[in-house]
């Protein structure tokens, strides 16, 4: 669908400010429908994210003109409902919303198709309500009240725009369950591109292991600076940066590294090396385990949510890594050792093979092929 002649196009997404795995999917999505316009509640990015979307939003919400979005976007959220709202998309025929948050909210006519691509519907407003408050300091007292009084409109707001959405995709069959529960609507899993071929097969691992994640709560790194402080003779590494970076450190032994954020070819070159991945958060898919993957590199995860559809875990004739079933520091460290075992059983090779399924040539095919044929089904319930 990317002639000139074709429907016009309006593609939504939350922010604009890092090249996180939102935007990669992002990319792909403006790659597939070059015509179409961007639009944004906040487009601020950085280096990175300007480099691999060059292309800036038509238009913004007036959340772009608050301070410091970076630092300050979580106290932002009760006013995004209003935000995506106001953004006007009424001259387009197709509203793709890539959304984790609000843009599935955006307004629509009836002559319109919305598809909406969800990597998640919003965690702090549903499942992780109370991981959210807990880290924020918001779970007692009058504040926490107003919080919760804030989730719980959000909560309806969040319902109420579903029923805006013609079609929804899930980025994971986790997510679609999650769709499912939260708006009684059924989506087809089309996973996220993996950009196999920018993290290159690297047979020969060092002797560390490895996570990347932004350092929120619910990521539950602390799990894995629990079980390395237990464990003195194991290098642990940690790229990535968030909130929780101070009480991190403050907990961290010795043999617990952090090494902040890095860009791409950084994060790349440390999953390679890598002898594992560690994960002990609950990911809606979790692109950077498949990325792990594609560097040859196992991955040692937590087994709800994204990794238990990425990782080929025993008794798969070809393992990619070991899934853990409790979310503690001794079920990742019993997870390390049934690992250790016998290393060699988890091939580089085997692990490059299993993110292939994730190529970003997949993705794009799929997506084409759903955005055409549910536009030429739309169009003709519209003639009829």
């Amino acid at each position: 669908m990317s002639g000139t002649a074709g429907p016009r196009i309006a593609v939504v997404h939350e922010w604009l400010l890092d090249f996180a795995g939102s935007e990669r999917v992002l990319r792909d999505i403006l790659e597939i429908v070059p015509q179409a316009d961007l639009f944004a509640l906040v487009d601020q990015p950085d280096e990175e994210l300007m480099a691999a979307i060059p292309r800036r939003a038509k238009a913004t919400s007036f959340l772009q003109r608050l301070p410091r979005p970076r630092r300050w976007l979580r106290y932002y959220v009760p006013l995004m409902p209003l935000a995506v709202e106001q953004l006007d998309v009424s001259a387009y025929d197709i509203v793709v919303s890539s959304s984790h948050a609000v843009a599935k909210g955006v307004i629509t006519g009836p002559r319109q198709l919305h598809l909406s691509y969800v990597h998640t519907p919003m965690r702090y407003a549903w499942d992780l309500q109370h991981e959210y408050l807990r880290a924020a300091g918001l779970d007692r007292g009058p504040m926490g009240w107003g919080a919760r009084l804030a989730l719980h409109r959000l909560r309806q707001w969040d319902v109420r725009s579903a029923n805006g959405v013609d079609v929804f995709l899930a980025n994971s069959a986790h997510v679609a369950q999650r769709i499912r529960k939260a708006y009684r609507r059924e989506a087809e899993v089309l996973y996220p591109p993996v950009d196999v071929s920018g993290f290159p097969l690297r047979d020969k691992k060092e002797d560390f292991y490895l996570t990347v994640s932004r350092l929120e709560a619910y990521k539950r790194v602390d799990l894995l600076v629990e079980a390395f402080a237990r464990r003195h003779d194991r290098r642990l590494l940690i790229i990535g940066d968030g909130p929780e970076l101070r009480r991190l450190r403050t907990k961290a032994p010795p043999n617990v590294e952090f090494l902040g954020r890095l860009p791409t070819a950084g994060v790349r070159e440390h999953m390679q090396r890598a002898r594992a991945f560690l994960f002990a958060g609950i990911e809606d898919f979790g692109i950077v385990m498949a990325e792990a993957q594609a560097c040859g590199t196992p991955v040692i995860a937590f087994a709800v949510g994204g990794a238990a559809e990425i990782v080929r875990a025993e008794p798969s004739p070809q393992p990619t890594g070991v899934l853990f079933a409790e979310q503690s520091a001794e079920a990742l460290l019993d997870a390390v050792r049934r690992f250790e075992l016998d290393a060699a059983r988890f091939a580089p090779l085997s692990c490059r093979e299993n993110a292939l399924r994730f190529d970003r040539a997949r993705f794009r095919r799929r997506f084409e092929e759903l955005l055409r044929s549910h536009w030429e089904r739309f169009t003709s319930i519209q003639v009829t």
